[in-house]
């Protein structure tokens, strides 16, 4: 399927890959692994033809067909599933002949089109389109709407939806699962594990690729090394094969050390001196054994807190939401030192809304918001990273937590979350995704919090990275609440799992191997049912509350109607102004000398921009997501009244 020979590879001056050799056969089920920046995208960039090799070749069998997810999606007005359909090149291009065979009036070739359509499965491509973008997390009549509409994030996930729409032999995924929620990746993973052409995948998600490859490719010093099994059995192999080359480097340096010792001594006696020059070309005949250089691991822990009140934080049944628009009702919720809780559900259920009621950046609509009088809150959300101050360094940003702070500590303490050197002091602007959600921690650890509530803290951080992380809140004495698709991190720090669900916050009696099920079971789009043994089961509720939540969804509707029209109005103009203005900073005679004002203008007007998109992104799906749950309740009353 796919061989790579004596590859070497160069990014500018940069070595990545150097003298690779790996074959991929047909059905294997591959993960790409190593450090960012090492190069994986790169080889990525390589099969698919985008960059030439520096030397070697990669070269595929077959002319296989292949998939994988485009960068960039069209702003147009063209319906979303359209773009999904486009996926399947085979049935556009028997759509395109068929038209112009029915222009032509060629009876029998349109015959023979229908004929290849059936056999290509072409009647049912659009349901198949919208069964991957229901299960990527688009809502039922999402197929319709514009792609100009769509966000960045949601955007990312229809570009998924094309790429598996695509029949393929070879599937290239680049960190599919950064922009999905929890329920998103275990049907993606679900839908991997029954694909049946060859995948190479690149993720920094351990129980993802625990679940979905056969086999691990690991790029290190310069080197591309494989390994079968997945990714837990390519760690043990891994831990192995360093101990084996340390033990090798170390008997070569003691055999190095004793011949040098023989030249030393004997290469001016004459009668030995024969002896000593065969001694020094058998060292420069010795393949030298590279000693085990370990790689740059982060390891931080979370500063003790000042005090730990008890309780830190209580809702007492709380109304989360928006000014006239509840998303959860009535939540009761005691944070106590020691609590670790993990919130699942849906998108748009209402995870992110109630994190954000409980650090007080969203204001509760009903109930009461009880807070310990020494409680300090370490809030990590995805919006936080576009709010760092670009012209301002790492340093800078501590410093303006901690002015008294004396500089050599700060820079030591950046120092443990991957900003050495001249990195501490540069500006945050250029920084990766995963160097600003870094950041974003380092300040958030820094502040000595008594309550964690972390929002997808995982995103764009990379294995090493979220070892330490989890390590880290392992050790944590303060409450933590997280909203994480990565199952690993859940799995190491929670042990208490609450269901965000039908506009309640209730316990989820089981582990997320049984969330899993649930899901696939199809139980989540009817609620949570009751236990055999009688008990409630998350989302159960009498039937008095179930009429007063119909009465108040059948008033809701008009004025949620109104919200999410609003709220698309405003980012379809906040897109056209960040266009514009992105327009205005690819223009090269604004990088003179004499337009600097005008740049940092434009710069400042850019991030302001950005900000302003992603909450009304916030908002919009939240609205979206209610209106969707208060139809959908209104049609049930409906049906089911009619059945009284």
């Amino acid at each position: 399927m796919l061989n790579i020979n004596h590859l070497a590879l160069r990014r500018g001056t940069q070595l990545l890959i150097e003298d690779a050799n790996v074959i991929i056969r047909p059905g294997e089920r591959c993960g790409l692994v190593g450090a960012n920046g090492c190069g994986k995208s790169s080889l990525f960039s390589l099969i698919l033809g985008d960059l030439e090799p520096d030397a070697g070749e990669v070269r595929l069998a077959g002319n296989p067909v292949i998939a994988h997810v485009a960068q960039e999606s069209p702003a147009d007005d063209r319906a979303a599933i359209e773009h999904v359909m486009d996926g399947d090149h085979e049935l556009r291009e028997v759509q395109h002949a068929l038209r112009q065979a029915e222009e032509r009036q060629q009876g029998e070739h349109i015959a023979i089109l229908h004929g290849r359509l059936e056999a290509i499965e072409g009647y049912g491509a659009e349901a198949r389109a919208a069964r991957l973008m229901h299960g990527l997390g688009f809502r039922p009549g999402d197929e319709q709407v514009s792609i100009a509409s769509l966000s960045g994030g949601w955007r990312v996930r229809l570009n998924l939806a094309q790429a598996l729409m695509c029949r393929s032999e070879l599937l290239l995924l680049d960190e599919p699962t950064n922009h999905l929620d929890l329920d998103a990746v275990i049907w993606l993973q679900n839908w991997l594990e029954a694909y049946s052409g060859t995948l190479l995948l690149i993720s920094h998600d351990r129980d993802f690729l625990d679940r979905v490859t056969n086999r691990i490719l690991h790029i290190e010093g310069h080197g591309l090394h494989s390994y079968s099994g997945n990714y837990a059995a390519f760690e043990r192999q891994r831990s192995e094969r360093l101990i084996q080359q340390q033990d090798a480097y170390e008997r070569q340096q003691a055999e190095i050390r004793h011949i040098q010792r023989f030249i030393d001594r004997f290469r001016a006696q004459a009668t030995k001196a024969r002896q000593a020059q065969s001694r020094i070309k058998a060292l420069e005949r010795m393949e030298t054994i590279a000693p085990v250089d370990p790689t740059q691991t982060f390891r931080f822990a979370f500063r003790k807190p000042d005090k730990l009140p008890n309780p830190l934080l209580r809702l007492e049944k709380a109304d989360c939401g928006y000014p006239g628009e509840t998303v959860l009702g009535r939540v009761d919720l005691d944070l106590a030192p020691g609590d670790r809780i993990g919130l699942l559900g849906r998108n748009g259920a209402g995870k992110s809304t109630l994190i954000r009621t409980l650090a007080g950046d969203l204001p509760h609509l009903g109930g009461e918001r009880f807070t310990a009088q020494d409680l300090r809150i370490g809030y990590f959300a995805q919006h936080q990273l576009e709010q760092l101050d670009d012209e301002a360094s790492p340093l800078l940003h501590l410093q303006r937590l901690d002015p008294a702070a004396s500089v050599q500590p700060l820079r030591d303490y950046l120092g443990q979350f991957g900003f050495p050197g001249d990195m501490a002091l540069a500006p945050a602007g250029p920084f990766s995704g995963g160097e600003r959600a870094r950041l974003v921690l380092a300040m958030l650890v820094y502040g000595k919090p008594n309550l964690l509530l972390l929002d997808e803290p995982t995103n764009h951080l990379d294995l090493d990275m979220r070892d330490a992380l989890a390590l880290a809140l392992q050790d944590f004495p303060g409450a933590l609440v997280v909203i994480a698709h990565d199952r690993h991190l859940l799995h190491s720090t929670v042990d208490r799992l609450l269901l965000v669900h039908d506009g309640v916050a209730d316990e989820f009696r089981g582990d997320l191997d049984d969330y899993a099920r649930w899901l696939i079971s199809g139980e989540s789009r009817s609620g949570p049912r009751e236990a055999a043994d009688g008990s409630a089961t998350p989302g159960t509720s009498s039937r008095k509350v179930q009429r007063q939540q119909q009465a108040r969804r059948r008033l809701a509707l008009q004025p949620l109607r109104r919200e999410v029209a609003r709220l698309e109005q405003h980012l379809e103009a906040l897109q056209k102004q960040l266009h514009r203005t992105e327009t205005a900073l690819a223009d090269p005679e604004l990088y003179q000398p004499a337009e600097g004002q005008r740049l940092q203008a434009l710069l400042e007007e850019q991030g302001r921009i950005r900000r302003s998109l992603e909450d009304t992104e916030h908002a919009c799906l939240d609205a979206m997501a209610r209106l969707e749950e208060e139809e959908r309740a209104a049609s049930a009353d409906t049906h089911a009244a009619s059945d009284g």
